[in-house]
């Protein structure tokens, strides 16, 4: 049995710290997993820089009610669940999902949640597990499922190098030379295309 495992944030829905980053003017919330690799790092600074500028939870979760999912994301992964299973993976948190997972039809969505004080500061954050993606693809393949993973960062290569096929979407170009024998899909036909290959394999 196949099943298709896939990021969120910049295959399927915009990057909501960019989002965030252009409605508050700080430009170094800008910064994602598809620049900065040690994603515990880049967290850490995020959560300061929110602490630095007295920004709460639901600062962010304002910004998200506004957000949509990429244009033709909604059909592609309708036409994708039609052919098989899929579980988005994604190293966002369930506290930010939900507008979003709603707007796609409620896929399935394997994500970390955050801690949160009294007063509606982030305060830390509680990943699902360490490498998380990588360790449900594992997880899946004992299960005898044969597994695609398909991201855009950092964050999605062990998760696609680990499966028994993937493919980046829309990479950065730091990415991309880092990843020469990593397949590479700038469209959702395209990426459609790699994966009904790996489906009819």
């Amino acid at each position: 049995m196949d099943i298709v495992c896939l990021d969120l944030e910049g295959v399927l829905v915009p990057e909501i710290w960019i989002a965030f980053s252009e409605k508050t003017g700080i430009g170094e919330l800008r910064i994602t997993t598809r620049e900065e690799p040690d994603y515990n790092k880049l967290m850490r600074y995020r959560i300061e820089l929110l602490r630095h500028h007295h920004l709460r939870l639901s600062d962010i979760q304002d910004v998200i009610a506004t957000m949509h999912p990429l244009e033709g994301a909604k059909q592609f992964l309708d036409e994708l669940r039609s052919m098989t299973q899929v579980i988005l993976l994604s190293d966002t948190f369930q506290e930010f999902a939900s507008p979003l997972m709603r707007q796609l039809g409620w896929p399935m969505l394997w994500c970390n949640s955050l801690r949160v004080d009294e007063d509606g500061m982030i305060v830390g954050y509680v990943m699902r597990l360490e490498d998380g993606k990588r360790k449900a693809i594992d997880a899946l393949r004992s299960l005898n499922f044969r597994t695609y993973a398909a991201g855009d960062s950092y964050n999605d290569l062990s998760m696609i190098h680990r499966a028994d096929g993937g493919c980046l979407f829309c990479a950065p170009a730091n990415i991309l030379k880092e990843e020469p024998g990593l397949r590479i899909a700038d469209t959702y036909a395209e990426f459609l295309s790699f994966i009904k290959e790996f489906l009819n394999g």
